[in-house]
Formats: C-alpha cells, sequence, structure tokens
C-alpha cells in the first residue's frame, strides 16, 4: 500500500496583473475600475482568487497613481492580498515586478500564479486545475481550443494574402492563469533580461524562448473566462455573471 503524501504543499501565490490603461474600451477610467454587475472588474477578479482555497496570498500589481485606490479595494473584499505593487510600461514589466515581489519573500519552491486582472470571471475550477498541473510540472497555462480557422498571411502588393492555414485542431487560444515554480519563471525572465527587443504577451512564451528544455503543459480553459478588453466584452460579461447568478 502506498504511503500517503506528508510533505507540505508548497506556498502558493497569484499575482492579478492590473497594469493597463484600457485604452481599447475607451472609457474615461482603467478598465479594471469599470463597474459590472454593480462591482469593479477587479473586485470580481479578486473575489475569484479569495474564493479559490489553494491560494494562500494575492498581489495585485497596479500602475502607481491608481495604487491607494486598489489597496482600497482590496482591503474591502480580499484578505488574502499581502500587498499591491507598481507595475511597469508593459506587462512583461508587471509580471516582472510580482517575480522580484515573491522572490524576496519566499523560496525556488513556491508556485505563482500570473492572471490578467481583465479576466474577472475565471473559474474555480480554472484556478485548481493550474495549480494542481504544478505537482508534475513547472509551467503551465490554461487554454481552449480554437473554433476559428486560423490563417497566416504574406504581403503582396494587392494586399495581405493568405499564406497558410494552420490544423484548427491543435490550436489553442490562451488564457490566465499561468501557473510557474518561481525559480523557473525567475529564471527565464532573468535570460530574457538579456534581449530587450524580445516583447512578450504572456509569460509561458518567455519559458518556451529561453528555457526551451522546460516543458509548458496545457490545461483546460474556460469560454467564460474572457478577457474584457472592448466595450462589447462589458456586455457579454454582465450576460456571463447574470447567467451565473
Amino acid at each position: 500500500m502506498p504511503k500517503p503524501n506528508t510533505q507540505p504543499r508548497p506556498r502558493t501565490i497569484a499575482a492579478v496583473l492590473a497594469g493597463g490603461t484600457g485604452s481599447r474600451m475607451g472609457a474615461p477610467l482603467p478598465k479594471q475600475f469599470i463597474e459590472v454587475g454593480g462591482k469593479p472588474i477587479l473586485q470580481h477578479t479578486l473575489e475569484a482568487f479569495e474564493a479559490a482555497p489553494e491560494i494562500d496570498t494575492v498581489i495585485v500589481v497596479t500602475a502607481a497613481p491608481h495604487r491607494e485606490r486598489v489597496r482600497a479595494l482590496a482591503l474591502a473584499c480580499a484578505p488574502k492580498v499581502a500587498d499591491v505593487i507598481d507595475g511597469g510600461a508593459t506587462r512583461s514589466d508587471s509580471s516582472r515586478a510580482a517575480i522580484d515581489w515573491a522572490t524576496a519573500r519566499t523560496d525556488a519552491h513556491t508556485r505563482l500564479l500570473l492572471h490578467d486582472a481583465a479576466r474577472m470571471l475565471v473559474p474555480n475550477q480554472v484556478i485548481t486545475d493550474v495549480v494542481h498541473a504544478l505537482d508534475h510540472c513547472e509551467a503551465v497555462t490554461a487554454a481552449v481550443p480554437s473554433s476559428d480557422t486560423v490563417i497566416e498571411t504574406a504581403d503582396s502588393t494587392a494586399g495581405d494574402i493568405i499564406a497558410a492555414s494552420l490544423d484548427r485542431s491543435r490550436l489553442r487560444r490562451v488564457q490566465t492563469p499561468q501557473g510557474f515554480h518561481l525559480g523557473t519563471i525567475a529564471d527565464a525572465y532573468a535570460r530574457a533580461a538579456s534581449d530587450p527587443a524580445f516583447t512578450p504577451t504572456d509569460d509561458c512564451s518567455v519559458v518556451l524562448r529561453f528555457l526551451p528544455d522546460v516543458p509548458v503543459r496545457v490545461v483546460g480553459g474556460s469560454e467564460r473566462n474572457l478577457k474584457v478588453t472592448t466595450p462589447i466584452d462589458l456586455v457579454v460579461a454582465e450576460a456571463l455573471l447574470a447567467d451565473r447568478r
């Protein structure tokens, strides 16, 4: 009979990246403060991680001018939030800030989840699956199958033309949270610092580029886990919230 696992579960930190300006939303305030269903988008996101038993600590990365507003919001709804820290000019700069914060306070075995604040409807099951996947791998992302045909284009004298039609059965749309062993993602970003031309749009791509021997696992995401980016996304999010109620 196998012996039960008596090793303590590594600490898990979730970093919510809320540094965006919301320029594509066309609103007078950053999108994380726009209300959906009577609550700011950021509050919905923080409550999702607050309710996830696998998450021990939450930090929020935001733009310096909004730090105190975020701190007040977190104090009111999310006791797991340990700190609100300044981000950077790009999303990857904000990820680096979260990695540096965790590295200064924990060890390489800590698990770090990086999540876009605009994904306010992230289901608990997705968070759970990402955390549990880190028992067997060093990097993981949530993703969903592509229902659209995706093409690669090329320039021509008449404009863009199709260069290739990709195999939809193998394509996935990447979501967050993405999860990592802290030592792994810290190493990947340290190596990325030597290539300032590299501009990742997500964190797993940093591991893929600079730690090619580290497999990045994929777990199922959710169509409900949309990223609120444009005004139409607000309408969809409102409808999904009403459906959940």
